[in-house]
């Protein structure tokens, strides 16, 4: 049997019941398949159930605020995805009527959706012959067929996707015993081959399916593919929160407005350091911020850094609570700060050290 048909076999016996695979309805489709780009299915699933039973459709998602939208989608990360979400449903409930192109090409145009996701959701609601490339992907064809092309390069998806739609194609025209197969079918299956049976690390690679086709595992290479050369060096960032609240246990906050991390998300009042620092060095510049007030205190809430880890950042992250005389003008309780979209990181403070 060939190793299209061995795939869809192996799917059909071995697939996860996913809400998103019981529809061809776009809408659905293409919230999964934002939420779960560089995210596993575990993380984003529940994301997924809170979304659609607060917009059930995408009228309700673009009717909603930005700021409830963020919210709903705290501590998913990578948050101008949430962002592109929000934009992409703005314009396809009111300048399309609430209809998703049902091509590639139408797809692609719309804000946040890249080659894959457009892949995704043409082949899965519109039975589009057209091969998603991800990282499963890559692994699964690389290991199979013993491709060593460095998946980091630019033509690598182009290759990747080339033999992708090769093998789809020998689907599509059906074998002897699934004469029934689809595009839609190829892709999920190739992913959840990768997701579950074809791991990055140590593969049960007796008990797999394909492992008498796959040339990676004849010449001992499975740990050696797919090809990627390293990454760029991480940038290390030290921040300083000041948590400025006043007798009232209030607080300041403020949103991030700069491009980069966190856009439009809150925050309290940052100072952004080159190392780790002390207490001393940040006496002037809190000072300054709280001229009218004066400061009672500095302490620190975390004696040693928290790092918070992001793909190209490492946060170095230290809370301190900065005491002040008489009121915080806007200040807000602990109840109304939890209201307010944040960083996970931030958040998760509120939550268990602000009271303290």
């Amino acid at each position: 049997m060939d190793f299209s048909n061995l795939l869809t076999r192996w799917y059909l016996q071995n697939k996860r019941d996913l809400p998103w695979r019981n529809t061809k309805n776009p809408y659905p489709i293409w919230l999964s398949e934002i939420m779960l780009q560089q995210t596993r299915v575990a993380q984003g699933l529940p994301y997924f159930l809170s979304f659609t039973e607060a917009f059930p459709t995408v009228f309700d998602l673009a009717n909603a605020s930005e700021e409830q939208v963020l919210k709903l989608w705290q501590g998913l990360g990578y948050y101008s995805r949430a962002r592109n979400l929000h934009k992409t449903a703005q314009y396809v409930a009111f300048e399309l009527n609430g209809i998703f192109p049902d091509n590639y090409n139408d797809l692609l145009k719309l804000k946040g959706i890249g080659e894959y996701t457009a892949a995704a959701i043409a082949s899965f609601s519109y039975d589009e012959a057209v091969p998603v490339v991800d990282g499963n992907v890559f692994r699964v064809l690389s290991r199979f067929f013993d491709i060593d092309t460095d998946i980091a390069q630019a033509s690598a998806k182009k290759e990747f996707a080339a033999l992708a739609f090769e093998l789809m194609l020998k689907d599509t025209r059906g074998g002897a015993e699934l004469s029934e197969a689809n595009p839609a079918l190829f892709n999920q299956a190739i992913m959840e081959f990768g997701a579950m049976q074809c791991v990055p690390k140590n593969p049960n690679c007796d008990t797999c399916v394909m492992n008498s086709g796959c040339v990676a595992l004849q010449k001992n290479k499975i740990h050696l593919l797919p090809l990627k050369s390293k990454k760029p060096k991480v940038r290390k960032r030290f921040f300083n929160y000041l948590i400025i609240e006043d007798d009232d246990k209030k607080a300041l906050i403020q949103k991030r407005t700069d491009k980069g991390i966190w856009h439009n998300l809150y925050e309290f009042p940052l100072i952004e350091t080159e190392e780790e620092t002390i207490i001393e060095d940040l006496i002037e510049p809190i000072r300054d911020m709280v001229s009218e007030n004066g400061i009672s205190s500095v302490s620190e809430y975390n004696f040693k850094s928290q790092v918070h880890k992001l793909s190209h950042q490492h946060l170095h992250i230290k809370f301190w609570k900065v005491k002040i005389n008489g009121t915080i003008k806007n200040g807000m309780d602990y109840e109304t700060l939890k209201s307010h979209p944040f960083p996970i990181v931030i958040f998760n403070f509120i939550e268990n050290d602000f009271l303290k």
